[in-house]
This record gives C-alpha cells, sequence and structure tokens, in this order.
C-alpha cells in the first residue's frame, strides 16, 4: 500500500489525510501541537467546497455547527451604537447566502471525526530533515522514529516547515499584507446575542463576537504597520505589542487585553500570501495555506483547503499512484482558480482595502468546476 505523511492537523491537513485514506493510501499525520489545535476565528465554506463537505458525508453536521450571528455594529469610544447591520457582517459578508460560516476549531473537530478510525495520528512531533531519494523520502522526526514514506504532503500553514525544508527559506515565497490580527476566545461578558460588536480607532480595529449559542465569545485586534516584524511564536513580544497599540484606544480593549493573557488559544500573526510557482518537488508536494496561503481577507482560505485536498488526492489517484503526473495534474487544475482568489486581495491596502465587491467575490468562489474521481 503507497504511504503518505501529511503534516499539519488542521482543515487542509485533515481533509487531505481523508481524500488520501478514501483513495487507497496509508496515511499519517503528524501535528506539531499534543493535541487539535483549539481557537481561531469564524472561518466560511463557500460555493464548490460546501460540494466537497457534502461528498465526505460532513455537510449536515458542518450545518449543524453554523454560527448563526444575525447582525454586526458599529460603536465608538464609549460604546455607543454608530451603525448596525444585519445583512452582512465583517467575518462572513452577507448573511442570507448559502455558504457556511463556522468556528475554525469545530470544523477541524467534524474532519478529525471522519478521519481519526482511517489515520495514524503522531502529536506533539514535527519533521525535522527529509531525504528524497527517488522511490521514497526518508523522514526524520523530533522525538518518533525515522520512516520512510512514499509521499509527503506539507499542509502546515502559512509557517510550513516542510516547505522550508523541501522548497527554501519562507522569505522566498511569503508576501506580506502589512496587517496584524489576534484571535482568542473570551467570556460572552457583553452578552451578545448571535451578534458582533467592533470599534475601529484612528489606528486599530477590536471586535467581539458571540459564539457557541452565545455561551462563549472570540475577541479579535487588528492593526496596520508596513514595517513590523514580530516573531510568531514570541508570544510575551506579542502580548507587549498589542499593550502598547490598543490601550488607549477606546471601547473594551483594556478588558480584552485582560482576557487575552489567559486565553487557552491566543492566536496572533502577520497576514500575508503565499506565491509559488511550484508546489511539488519529487515526492513532496505542498497544500492549502502551505502552498498558496490567499490570507483571511480574501475569505477563501477555508475553501481552498478543502478544494485543493479532494483535487490532489483525486489526480493521484486518476494518474494512477503517479505522484510525477498526479502533482502536476493537481497544479494545472487548481492554480488559476487560487490565482483568481489571491488576486481578490490587495496586499499594500492591507485592512483598510475595503469589502470586495459582492458581483466580483461570487465570480471567483464559483469560477471553478469539480471532477468526479472514482
Amino acid at each position: 500500500m503507497t504511504t503518505a505523511l501529511v503534516s499539519g492537523a488542521s482543515v487542509a491537513g485533515l481533509a487531505n489525510a481523508y481524500w488520501l485514506a478514501q483513495h487507497g493510501y496509508s496515511v499519517t499525520v503528524v501535528e506539531r501541537c499534543d493535541g487539535l489545535r483549539p481557537g481561531g476565528q469564524a472561518i466560511d465554506v463557500r460555493g464548490p467546497a460546501l460540494s466537497i463537505l457534502d461528498r465526505m458525508g460532513l455537510l449536515p453536521a458542518v450545518a449543524g455547527k453554523k454560527t448563526a450571528i444575525r447582525g454586526a455594529s458599529f460603536v465608538d469610544k464609549d460604546g455607543n451604537e454608530l451603525s448596525r447591520d444585519t445583512e452582512a457582517t465583517p467575518t462572513g459578508g452577507v448573511i442570507d447566502n448559502p455558504d457556511i460560516e463556522i468556528l475554525r476549531d469545530d470544523l477541524v473537530e467534524l474532519l478529525h471525526d471522519a478521519v481519526h478510525d482511517d489515520v495514524e495520528f503522531i502529536y506533539d512531533d514535527t519533521i525535522t530533515g527529509l531525504d528524497d531519494h527517488g522511490d521514497a523520502v526518508a523522514v526524520t522526526f523530533e522525538k518518533a522514529d525515522a520512516r520512510d514514506f512514499d509521499l509527503v504532503v506539507g499542509a502546515d500553514g502559512l509557517h510550513s516547515n516542510v516547505r522550508k525544508l523541501a522548497f527554501g527559506p519562507e522569505a522566498q515565497y511569503i508576501r506580506p499584507i502589512a496587517t496584524f490580527m489576534a484571535i482568542f476566545t473570551v467570556p460572552n461578558f457583553l452578552d451578545l446575542d448571535y451578534w458582533q460588536m467592533y470599534h475601529q480607532s484612528d489606528s486599530t480595529m477590536a471586535g467581539v463576537y458571540s459564539a457557541r449559542n452565545n455561551t462563549e465569545a472570540r475577541a479579535m485586534f487588528a492593526f496596520m504597520d508596513p514595517d513590523l516584524r514580530l516573531d510568531y511564536r514570541d508570544t510575551a513580544a506579542q502580548f507587549a505589542e498589542l499593550d502598547h497599540r490598543m490601550a488607549h484606544d477606546g471601547w473594551v480593549r483594556p478588558q480584552l487585553l485582560e482576557y487575552m493573557r489567559t486565553a487557552p488559544d491566543f492566536y496572533f500573526d502577520g497576514l500575508a500570501q503565499i506565491i509559488m510557482d511550484n508546489w511539488a518537488t519529487g515526492r513532496v508536494v505542498l497544500a492549502g495555506d502551505a502552498a498558496h496561503c490567499s490570507s483571511p481577507m480574501s475569505g477563501q482560505g477555508t475553501s481552498l483547503a478543502l478544494l485543493g485536498a479532494y483535487i490532489l488526492a483525486g489526480e493521484l489517484a486518476e494518474a494512477g499512484h503517479d505522484h510525477e503526473r498526479g502533482f502536476a495534474n493537481y497544479d494545472a487544475t487548481f492554480r488559476g482558480y487560487v490565482e483568481r482568489t489571491q488576486q481578490l486581495v490587495d496586499l499594500d491596502e492591507g485592512m483598510n482595502g475595503g469589502p470586495i465587491a459582492p458581483d466580483d467575490f461570487h465570480e471567483v468562489v464559483h469560477s471553478i468546476t469539480l471532477k468526479e474521481y472514482a
């Protein structure tokens, strides 16, 4: 049986594990965290990606976890409402549409439930070396014993370790968007009822939206700085930066900064895209954000992860597990759609770029036709 190692146990990694297993691969998933990573923002599954969930048998379960947000308000620094919108939200766009907005960790749990009986998981470990010697890839791990795999799939996100090992330094491929964002879980201290609230100062934005049937909330901070460089792993430096930028900008920022320090799932990073001429080298291939991050501003990252996983595994199967032909067809089938999606985002404008025109967005989302793979 052909073996495949997937690096990363988030949406892209688990979706790749599912479809590779469906097409007869023996799949192992390695994840740096000691379990499924909690937290993350509300994400969207749109258009043709919904049919992927349907083919996985997950569409009803995912629909059952919808955020069901009714609308959003913008307030002034004292919390007085300036405007409200019951037709669209900053996180999900137009409310009355067939797309599904769901918390990232809720979707990850559902994907994990769909694959955990068919896939081997190695948690709390990471790949330290990849030696592609033609007929297999010799993989070394930080903790586990070295093993050979027929294929390695790097689905390990924006700062992909597999991409660095197989393709070279991140700096060759990353295109920053000059916007930084933090997201973390907080109590629903504003008593939001399926609602979102935001305040935008001259230089920062803060938002809170209720989650999981109003039993909790997710908070977010955002700001722009084209020159800032922060280590995405240095939480103390991130706390200090957010304290410096947010503490005096009004609304509930001081409370959010307090909750931030004890949140179980604090996440902070600069927004960026990944632009690569090739997603595969030898027996190593990239998927999801590791290959073609479009940034959260595109509203398409989750859909790209689901679509790419389906296409990659399907093209490998259609090629009779000939990885060179399968990888080439994956690229040929999917690259144009990825590029159209990435072009929706203005890399220079960041969070000041404004919303994408609905007609343009809809045209791009639906500009792919999915094949049926045996």
